[in-house]
Parts: structure tokens; sequence; C-alpha cells
């Protein structure tokens, strides 16, 4: 949520970023809803003075000893300031929850180094790594592979569930269990990160608080009581903290989590119907960053390089990309995108998002600290995926596959893999 403050100081910057999003805002409208919050919150102050000093007077007279009915007058007025006071107070407080249930629609204030742009072909490559594999052989993609492979049942998990499900089998969930847990040991031996286990159904104030709610509901799982299943780790994760206040060496906070992922993929129909690349339920490994104001950005470029460091060692090529203002997410001030080369698709894909969120997400959740000298701040949040789980097993599938349909297993991932150097037909 962006600071209610600039909307008097800054409304030029968020103008210009809602534009350069693409992003419909009444800004006139929250400009006259917080106009308003600030008028009454005057006259609000002003009578609560005066019941003060009316409580004063009060006391002035009983302890002179005047008569009772100047005491009296003064009691009714204090009576009619009181009832004043309390209509005056719910009708702010109404106020500004009609100004933050608006300004929950409003993104992130974008980074000064958030190139601009409306599409994926306006993202620029940060870098890349590695040179996409020559094959001398009629390249298979990992549908193709992982059904003769036995490893994947595309037709038993639409049978169990219906489209955008799959049925991992034998050595291939084996190998998705070694793909989670290989990143896993990277990202808390490596990195430092600590491992949590989350819930995966959260209330609403937990989905609210990253910002997946109230925009994005249509893309949610609810259940009947009033609980959601998890898009992504990051939000529970993120949220552990809710309504905190951390100190200045607690920070940074580094939490990372496998879960499954459940999305109904509502704006999405009609793409990526085939394969693992866009399903219902799917395994990631989170990362989540909890910092102060001024690490962020060096952070952001810590987190990018930590989930880098697993397609390097699975020897995938990938490209950094960064994210320009048109593609963007909501709760995000700048990203980068890695994208890992699959050549059944001949081009590259995202396969982890890494984010800088500044203090939008602890605004919503209330999550602040203490800095040395006392100042309560909020937080900065930073997450990403370190990584999508069965995006890197189709990778790992297609850029690791021999003439023969086999695939070989990078040495990296054997100890998590029985030690097999190869995946072949069982």
């Amino acid at each position: 949520m962006l600071d209610r403050k600039l909307l008097t100081d800054a409304p030029d910057t968020i103008r210009a970023m809602c534009e350069a999003r693409g992003t419909v805002v009444d800004l006139d409208a929250l400009r006259a809803l917080n106009d308003r919050r600030k008028s009454l919150q005057a006259s609000f102050d002003q009578l609560r003075n005066e019941q003060k000093e009316a409580s004063r007077e009060i006391g002035v007279a009983k302890k002179s000893g005047r008569g009772g009915r100047e005491v009296s007058e003064l009691l009714a007025q204090m009576s009619q300031i009181a009832e004043r006071v309390k209509a005056l107070q719910n009708n702010m407080t109404r106020t500004a929850e009609a100004l933050d249930a608006a300004l929950l629609h409003v993104p992130n204030l974008l980074d000064a180094t958030t190139p601009r742009g409306i599409s994926a072909a306006e993202n620029p490559v940060v870098r890349t790594w590695g040179t996409p594999r020559t094959f001398a052989f009629p390249i298979q993609d990992h549908v193709t592979l992982g059904e003769s492979l036995g490893i994947l049942d595309f037709a038993r998990g639409a049978k169990l569930a219906g489209a955008r499900f799959t049925l991992y089998r034998g050595r291939g969930a084996r190998l998705e269990r070694a793909l989670i847990n290989f990143m896993l040991d990277v990202q808390t031996r490596d990195h430092g990160y600590t491992e949590a286990m989350p819930p995966l159904l959260v209330n609403r104030a937990t989905m609210t608080g990253t910002g997946q709610l109230p925009k994005f509901e249509a893309d949610l799982f609810q259940t009947t009581d009033g609980l959601f299943l998890i898009p992504t780790a990051e939000v529970p994760l993120t949220n552990i903290f809710a309504g905190e206040i951390l100190t200045a060496d607690q920070c940074p906070v580094r939490l990372t989590a496998y879960t499954p992922c459940f999305r109904r993929e509502a704006g999405s129909y009609g793409k990526d119907t085939k394969g693992l690349i866009r399903q219902h339920q799917f395994n990631k490994v989170e990362l989540v960053s909890l910092t102060r104001p001024d690490d962020s950005a060096a952070e952001l470029e810590r987190m990018t390089t930590c989930a880098e460091t697993i397609l390097q060692r699975l020897e995938l090529p990938y490209r950094v990309v960064q994210l320009c203002a048109g593609e963007i997410g909501f709760s995000a001030a700048k990203t980068y995108d890695l994208e890992v080369w699959l050549p059944g698709q001949s081009t590259y894909r995202e396969i982890s998002s890494c984010s800088n969120c500044t203090d939008f997400q602890a605004r919503r959740a209330a999550i602040r600290f203490k800095d040395n000298d006392g100042t309560l701040r909020f937080v900065h949040t930073l997450n990403g995926s370190g990584l999508a789980v069965g995006r890197t097993l189709i990778a790992l599938l297609e850029n690791h596959q021999d003439a023969d349909g086999n695939v070989h297993i990078p040495e990296a991932l054997r100890p998590f893999f029985d030690h097999s150097p190869l995946l072949s037909r069982e």
C-alpha cells in the first residue's frame, strides 16, 4: 500500500507511475478522500482540545466551590462535545477505511531504474549464462520425453483432477523431490536462508498483506470457510512478521520454503495448455527477505544471484532480464526475471522472478523495525523463486537429453537422485 502522504506530497509521481504501468486509477477521488480524512482529523483534534478544556474548567469550578449551576452547565456542554467527538470519530474512521480500501487497488511505485515499456519485448537483457546446446539429433520436448520415460502421466493427471494437473510417477516423482531437496540445501547451506514449512492455507488478511487481495481474487482457490490455498510461499513467509516490530539487528531476515502452489490461471485461458509450463498445482522453492530500506537494492542483487546458482549448478543456459513498467508485478518496484533456455520450444521461458517490493507489502501487513536511533520504520520486503521446480524439471529433461531418449543427470544433482548419472526407461 502506498503511503497516504504521497497523495498530497507526490501526486504527479503516482500519476506517472500509473501511466507507465498502464493502470487506471482515479487519483482525484483518492486525493478528495484523503483531504476529507485530514479535514475530519483536524476537526476531531480541535474538539478533543475543547473537551479537555471543558474537563479542566469543571475541575476548577468544583475545586473553587463555585455554584452547582455553573458545574451543571459545563457538564451539559461537555456531554454535547462528547457526542460530537463520537460522531466525528465514526465519520473519520469510515473515511479512513474507504481511503485504505481504495489504496489497496493502487500498485507500488516503480524504482527509478525500472525501464519504461509496455510489453515483454521491451524487457532489457541484463546478462546471459551458458550457451544453448546444438543437438545432432531431433529434439524431443518434455512432454514426449516424460511420457516415453514413464515419469509423467498427463492423461491420468487430467483424469484425477482435470486440465492443468499432472501425475508424476516412479523416478519422475523422485526427480522432482531431488530437485526440491537440492534447491533447499543450496539456499540454506550455501546462502544462509532459514528453512520454513508454512501453512498452505491462509486467511484473507494474509493474502491482503502481500497484495494478492483484493486485486487477484479470481486467480485464487478459496475454501468454503474463507481460507485460501497459497499461490506462492511468498504469502505466508512474508506475513510471518505481520503486525510485529523487528530490531535493526534482526534484519535482514532471510527465509526459504518448499511448498506446493495453487493458481486458477484465470487470465491465461488457452495459454501453455500442453505439459508442465502452466499448472493449477505446482511445486516451488521460494526466497523471501525482510531488510532495512537502505539495504534492499543490494539484497535484490544478492537474491537474484542465489536463484541463478541453481541454474548454473544444473548446467542450464539462462538469461536475466529486467521487467519493464508494463510487465512488472502489482507489488513490485523492481524485478529481475530468470529465463531458462528450453530446446523443445527453442526459446527462453521464465523460471524465476526476483522482486524488491520496498515498503509496499510492509505497510499492508504492518511489518516494522526499530532503527538504531529508536525510530520505527517499515521494512522492505523481497521475494524470488529459487526455483519453480516443474519448470526446472522441463529444462533438465530437454537440455540434457540424448539421442536414445535418456536424460543425463547433472553432477550437482546426483547425490539427491541415488547418485544416478542417467535417467532412462525403466
